[in-house]
């Protein structure tokens, strides 16, 4: 169903602020004390549950606090305190690369802006996203598997590419409010809005998705 950028526009304000009264508690789950940890929970996260990243951290952290410690790391040491999030050999490589461009760039200062976080090694928009927006207060829609769904079933937007349906969402709401409406929509997927079997009839936006009536079939 195509609606046009106004429709999607009024939409989004009102499902906004109906999940917002939902979700008092909306927010990054994964732990972290600073900006460095963050990013590296939230590679982490990468095909993981957070609960697991969290506590893979506890340890991860203890050893490797910054980036100068984590670009020194030996690898194998590295990889057996995340073995538990998977992919742990990519993500160890991942890890120590971007600790060390954090170090020979930024002399070990993690940027602020999302452009400057997503050309680090194997971070991209989403983690910059992440990042920019919690740590640093930045306009930042995050685009993860949860919000991808929930904003294509509710017919936010028409794209399927995270980036470009990154690009959409950021037309429809307020720059300040950005950060909350992606964790809003991140909730509402992982509690309600689930993929195999979405909660269409106690749903509390059921009336403004259009999906509502196709057990979340996106028309």
């Amino acid at each position: 169903m195509n609606f046009s950028e106004e429709e999607r526009r009024e939409r989004a304000l009102k499902i906004f602020e109906i999940l917002k009264s939902e979700y008092p508690n909306a927010r990054c789950l994964l732990d972290y004390k600073n900006p460095f940890e963050l990013l590296v929970a939230t590679i982490l996260a990468a095909q993981c549950t957070d609960e697991r990243v969290n506590m893979a951290t506890v340890n991860l952290f203890k050893e490797y606090p910054n980036p100068e410690s984590m670009a020194e790391a030996e690898r194998e040491k590295l990889e057996a305190l995340i073995r538990s999030t998977g992919f742990y050999r990519n993500k160890a490589k991942s890890l120590i690369n971007v600790s060390k461009a954090l170090v020979e760039r930024y002399s070990g200062k993690l940027p602020e802006t999302v452009e400057e976080l997503a050309s680090l090694p194997g971070v991209g928009r989403k983690t910059g996203n992440v990042v920019a927006g919690n740590c640093f207060g930045k306009p930042a829609i995050i685009v993860d598997t949860h919000v991808k769904r929930v904003a294509l079933r509710l017919g936010l937007c028409r794209e399927t590419q995270p980036d470009k349906i990154e690009r959409e969402l950021k037309k429809l709401i307020l720059e300040k409010d950005e950060t909350h409406f992606s964790y809003v929509l991140n909730f509402h997927g992982r509690y309600v809005c689930k993929a195999r079997k979405p909660s269409c009839g106690t749903c509390p936006v059921k009336d403004l998705c259009p999906s509502s009536e196709t057990g979340g079939q996106i028309l």
